[in-house]
This record gives C-alpha cells, sequence and structure tokens, in this order.
C-alpha cells in the first residue's frame, strides 16, 4: 500500500506509530491503555470460565449489566471501585503492584 501512495506525503500507520511512540506522554497513554484491555480480556476470560452471563456477574456485582459489557468489550474505560466489585464476585483481589 506504501507504493500507491509514495510521494503524495501520506504515512502507514507503522510510520506514525513510530513517531509518535517517541513522545513520552504517549508511551505513559499508550502502556496504561494496555493495561486496560488486558483486563478488560481477562474479566471476559473468568467470567466464561466459569460459565457465568454478564448479567450474572453485574447482579452479583451490584451493577447494570450494561457495564460489564461495556468493559468486555474494550472500548470503555472502568473505576477502580467497579473492578474491585467485579473481582469480588470472582473471588479475586485487586493488587497494585
Amino acid at each position: 500500500m506504501k507504493k500507491i501512495f509514495k510521494g503524495l506525503g501520506v504515512n502507514t500507520f507503522d510510520e506514525v506509530f513510530a513517531k509518535s511512540f517517541k513522545s513520552q506522554v504517549f508511551q505513559r497513554e499508550y502502556s496504561e491503555e494496555l493495561v486496560r484491555l488486558r483486563l478488560a480480556h481477562q474479566i471476559k476470560k473468568i467470567r466464561l470460565e466459569k460459565k457465568l452471563t454478564q448479567k450474572a456477574v453485574a447482579e452479583k456485582a451490584k451493577m447494570p449489566q450494561s457495564v460489564i459489557a461495556r468493559i468486555e468489550s474494550g472500548t470503555h474505560g472502568f473505576s477502580l471501585g467497579t473492578l474491585n466489585r467485579i473481582a469480588k464476585v470472582f473471588d479475586k483481589k485487586v493488587e497494585l503492584a
């Protein structure tokens, strides 16, 4: 695809990412986003392993099912309090290293 745009001043994703990754602010925010996405993935994985529905987890955590769906989708952030309530449903603890 790069050949198509050569000479037009269009950069590939890899070029833009490499340039952006030089920024300390970008690196920090990118790292935080990866942590959030990993947590979302873990929540869904544990829920499926325990054969629980989103609704069941939500009821036990005393929150709407839509909160669980948004977290698992990876498109929304969540508070430490919300994470802790979900962790308790799975008999897990939230520990900060």
